[in-house]
């Protein structure tokens, strides 16, 4: 008995790969599930960059506690933050300056500087007053995070809670 030769691939009327409806259907699930989760990304990151922010201005804080405790003054505003890296050009503050009081300063998380101003015109302590323009980069809007709380620029005492990093409604101002 004699076999015959069979080719060894049939041509069958079996589908080979996805329609252009399939195709269209995944791409819509894909794009509902990108529409359900990345905003929730975007308002951690959100909330990640106000953190870090806070934290970045606590930095500040103990640097220039540091500094003060060398030099006997806070930089004025003409020196600001600078003051930290490089030695005040005023001759008796540059013989006590013992710094660098911090490696580098850093941007704010949007990428701009951060304000630094001594003597303060808010808050009601002596201390500078060194605050980020938040996420818009616009000074005096409410999405500023800053190291004053409201009741100090009422002249009340507060108890420093934006300095420790508080509540993120605390450390958005209306008034600068």
């Amino acid at each position: 008995m004699q076999l015959k030769n069979k080719p060894f691939f049939y041509h069958s009327q079996a589908r080979h790969g996805f329609s252009l409806v399939e195709l269209m259907i995944v791409l819509a699930i894909l794009v509902l599930l990108a529409g359900l989760v990345l905003p929730r990304l975007l308002g951690q990151q959100n909330k990640a960059d106000i953190k870090a922010t806070q934290t970045q201005i606590n930095s500040f804080k103990q640097a220039l506690q540091n500094y003060a405790i060398d030099v006997r003054t806070y930089p004025d505003t003409e020196s600001g933050l600078k003051a930290l890296v490089a030695k005040p050009e005023n001759e008796q503050q540059a013989r006590k300056w013992d710094g660098s009081y911090i490696e580098e300063i850093p941007v704010d998380p949007w990428g701009n500087a951060y304000n630094y101003e001594y003597p303060p015109t808010k808050g009601g302590r002596d201390f500078p007053n060194i605050w980020s323009n938040g996420p818009d980069g616009e000074s005096e809007t409410d999405d500023d995070i800053k190291n004053w709380t409201e009741s100090e620029e009422e002249g009340q005492e507060g108890d420093g809670a934006n300095s420790e990093g508080a509540a993120d409604k605390d450390n958005r101002s209306k008034d600068l």
